[in-house]
Order: C-alpha cells, then structure tokens, then sequence
C-alpha cells in the first residue's frame, strides 16, 4: 500500500511539474470581438463567446476556429457558452435583453429560446450536468436571485422559485466578466459566486438547483467592483474561488480562496495569491486535484497545491480558461485574443 500511494503521489508531482512549465500558445480566431466565454467539450471542440452577438466553434483543438454571428443580435454581449457537442451549444446574453440562444448545427443557426420578461434581468453565467440538465442565473431581479433550469438540453427554460434561494445582501449580485461564476458537477451539485455586497458568498444546491444555502468567504467585499469572479471545482469538495476588485487589477489583497468541504465553508490561501484581479479560474483534470489555473487582465497565475498557493506563468490579459484534459486547455480574451495551453515536453 505504501508502495501504490508513494507512485501515486510521483504521478501527481510530475503531472504538476509539467503543467508548470507550460505556456500559452497564441491562435488566429477570427474576429476581433470581445471574448468572455468558453467551453471545452473535448481536446477537440471547443466553444467561445462575446461582443457583438459573436460566437466561435473549433472541432480541430484551435487549429481554425469559426466566427459566427448570431442573427438579430449583433448588439448583444454573450458572456457565457456552454457546448453540448460539436453542433450544440447555448448562449446566455448579458444585460438588456437577457437572452438564451441555442444552436444545434455548429453556430450557423441560432434559435432564441428564452427572453427574461424584466428589464433588470442580467444572466451572469449558465452551465450543464450533461446533455439534457443545466442551469442560468441572473443578477437579483425586484430582490430576488433569477435561477432557471432545463432538462431538454436547453430547448426550454423553467425559473425555479426564488424563495428556493437565500435573499441576496444589500448590493449584492455577480459578475458576468467570465462565464465562469458558476461550476456544476455530476450528479446535482452546483455553485455560483457573488461580490458587491458586504460579503462576498458562494451559493450551493445538491439537488440540481432545486434548493440552496450561501456561505459567505474571506475575499475582498463591500464595493461594487469588489468580490468573486470565478469558481473552480475539481471535484464535490475541493475548489477555489479567485477574484478581487475590478477597478485594481494589480491588487492581491484577500483576491482568492480555498475549500475542501464542497463550499460550505472557504479561507484564504496558505501561501501566495494570484498576482492581481483573476475574472478566470479552471480545474486541470488528471491533476488528482492538486492544479487550478487562474486569468485576469494582468497576467495567469498556475497553483499546484489545491489552491494553496500561486506562481505567475505570464502577463498576458485573458478574461476567461477552460481545460479538457491536463495538457489542453484555452484561454480569451480583448480582440478575439485565444490562445491555447502548451504543456512542457
């Protein structure tokens, strides 16, 4: 047994040594739209949004993407995109109108499917447990937090109750920087992250949305610009949370932080933080949950110790990251900048 633990734990030091050295990989998207959201399916299809009713779909790793713009929304920001396949996505659209979109031939047709009835309505992010399950959230609309889920693979969205989630602080809401303010993971569990108000909390369902509770953590709060951009989760219990205060991108103060017990409680990391305001954050799987990724407009910061600690491996700006495998991942950001993960040799 002391043998099998100790050649696991090899495998797990070189996984981290090799995905320190890595770096990103810059690839022609396109387009020069503002990029926010993405989704890896596979280490081959992968799925972007952004500006000016902008889409964008690979199915060869970034080697050439697609550019798509979707009809009758050429004003509209999609903050978030969650691929299903190759040929299936859906597009949350940020501010007015909060809009759903949804493809099923690769991004050449677009079919809306929910439009949010308030003008106050702001989708932050969306994800999916598989192919038929998933989930949106707003900003609080008349003081009450927007969840609406789909069970038929985003062809038609249902609200939840808002009496199923905790009343939001004053000032509270979340932030649409990245898409990635909301992580699910099979079979029903589900997070999203809040800033803004006195405290910034992470919210947690186990029922697919269905009921949540909220915990407040110790990063920066109580101004507008100031709370959690982004969640990560590489598995039910170990996650990070990263953000900071939009308006100091080069400030670390309280920007990140850690949980081993599926969010229901957080604290500051151990040793080093992300050097600056992170929008982004993304588990590298086959890590054995050690090896989280973090962007932000100053630079990428690579922890490999849970989220204990974080070493910066560039200074280029990306507003969001998505991995499929430890060894491909990508990155977006301004002016349809994409780049992709390349793992040392």
């Amino acid at each position: 047994m002391r043998l099998i633990a100790r050649l696991a734990t090899l495998v797990a030091l070189a996984a981290a040594a090799s995905t320190a050295e890595a770096q990103w990989t810059p690839q022609r998207s396109g387009t020069t739209a503002s990029l926010r959201g993405l989704h890896a399916v596979n280490d081959s299809v992968v799925w972007a949004s952004g500006s000016k009713g902008t889409v964008l779909r690979t199915v060869d790793g970034g080697a050439r993407w697609e550019a798509h713009v979707v009809t009758g929304a050429d004003s509209l920001d999609f903050r978030d995109v969650q691929g299903l396949d190759a040929r299936t996505a859906v597009v949350a659209s940020a501010g007015n109108p909060a809009r759903l979109y949804r493809t099923a031939d690769g991004g050449r047709r677009w079919t809306q499917v929910y439009q949010h009835p308030d003008t106050t309505a702001f989708f932050d992010g969306l994800t999916f447990w598989d192919a038929r399950n998933g989930v949106v959230y707003s900003d609080p609309v008349g003081g009450r937090w927007v969840v609406l889920l789909t069970s038929d693979g985003g062809r038609t969205w249902r609200p939840l109750p808002s009496e199923a989630l905790p009343a939001p602080l004053a000032g509270e809401a979340s932030f649409a920087a990245s898409g990635t303010g909301i992580a699910a993971m099979r079979p029903g569990t589900v997070w999203f992250a809040t800033g803004g108000g006195r405290a910034a909390r992470v919210f947690r369902s186990e029922d697919r949305g269905r009921r949540w509770t909220a915990a407040e953590t110790p990063v920066v709060a109580g101004e507008g610009a100031a709370g959690i951009f982004s969640i990560a989760f590489a598995d039910r219990r170990r996650g990070v949370a990263v953000g900071g205060v939009y308006t100091k991108p080069a400030s670390d103060s309280a920007n990140a932080a850690v949980t081993t017990d599926g969010g229901r409680s957080w604290r500051l990391p151990k040793g080093r933080r992300p050097g600056g305001y992170r929008s982004g954050a993304a588990a590298v799987p086959g890590t054995r949950g050690r090896t989280f990724v973090a962007v932000g407009t100053t630079g990428t910061d690579l922890s490999t110790d849970g989220g204990e600690s974080w070493t910066a491996i560039g200074t280029e700006g990306f507003n969001s990251v998505t991995f499929a495998t430890r060894d491909d991942g990508w990155a977006v950001g301004d002016k349809g900048r994409v780049a992709r993960w390349t793992p040392s040799k």
